[in-house]
């Protein structure tokens, strides 16, 4: 997805023909893979780093005038970029409890195929207590996005000013860093959604944008069916408020599945063959969710270093003109 920026990053309207490509992939991708599943949020990370890549590349090309205010903007834009990938580190990094209480409860039901009623009660507490550890992550995690989201006004503008003035505002570079602003709010939503926190009924995924024509209208479309394409599952799925992340789910319902066979063996007694069945399910699910959260935590370290960078590199040759 990453490839090589410098080779088709040329002009303006090259870089809205990225943006467009790369929307289309996303939601080809979208239908290729169970909703917010880690495969999926991987990919949105790697298309937010690429789209950087290559707004970084175009800039250097522009022949910008030092001491202008675009250098402000493309400051504040990489700012806001950092900061919404910090509440994303921060959201996902909490989710280690969850899944650490997750493989205890495998550990300790691992091997037996015979359970007394003193293990199976000792496990359905280790069970209650996995939902606690559900309740506080979510809680936490929607704090999280009240207190430090809100502030960075994360939407698709749908009121851009078609005006040329504007879109071609320092040799095009107004335009490209509205369209990499409403392109990187959208994914960014989506990486929220799945990975710290949703609404489901969020205006921001219900609202409608048709896009505007003249400006980057590819790019507007593809965003838009992007969007709207998350809003539909949205909908079919009819969900809580919480966590989306696909892997996140199943483990939710491994573990909640594994507590009513438990119940049933203390009832009925026996029932080994189909205990380790639920142990095995939930042990994989929480495998994934574990090698998929560091794999994600790992994309946006990297994007830090590409961040900073991007942000030396400007200030660089800002000050050696």
């Amino acid at each position: 997805m990453m490839g090589n920026p410098s080779s088709t990053t040329t002009s303006v309207n090259g870089f809205y023909t990225i943006l467009s490509r790369g929307l289309d992939d996303l939601d080809r991708a979208f239908v290729a893979h169970n909703f917010m599943s880690i495969q999926f949020l991987q990919r949105v990370i790697s298309s937010l780093r690429s789209f950087h890549s290559h707004l970084n590349i175009l800039v250097q090309k522009l022949h910008l005038p030092v001491g202008e205010k675009w250098l402000d903007e493309y400051m504040d834009e990489s700012s806001r970029l950092w900061e919404a990938c910090h509440v994303l580190k921060s959201g996902i990094s909490a989710m280690e409890n969850y899944y650490s209480a997750g493989t205890n409860i495998v550990s300790s039901l691992d091997g037996y195929y015979n359970l007394n009623p003193q293990i199976s009660r000792q496990v359905i507490r280790a069970i209650i207590g996995c939902r606690r550890e559900i309740v506080g992550l979510e809680e936490e995690n929607k704090n999280l996005v009240e207190t430090r989201i809100q502030a960075l006004s994360l939407r698709l503008d749908e009121n851009i000013s078609v005006e040329p003035k504007f879109i071609n505002g320092f040799n095009g570079f107004r335009g490209v860093l509205h369209a990499m602003k409403n392109v990187s709010s959208l994914l960014l939503m989506i990486l929220l959604s799945g990975l710290v926190y949703c609404w489901p009924k969020s205006s921001f995924f219900h609202g409608g944008h048709d896009g505007q024509a003249g400006f980057g209208s590819g790019f507007m479309a593809a965003t838009s069916r992007l969007r709207q394409r998350v809003a539909a599952e949205l909908n079919r799925i009819d969900g809580q408020p919480g966590i989306l992340m696909y892997e996140f789910r199943k483990a939710k319902a491994a573990t909640e599945e594994l507590k009513v066979e438990l119940e049933r063996v203390l009832e009925y007694e026996g029932g080994g063959e189909e205990i380790q069945e639920k142990v095995e399910s939930l042990k994989s699910w929480f495998g994934a969710l574990r090698c998929g959260t560091e794999s994600v935590v790992g994309q946006l370290d990297d994007f830090f270093d590409e961040i900073v960078e991007g942000r030396k590199k400007l200030l660089d040759m800002c000050t050696h003109k």
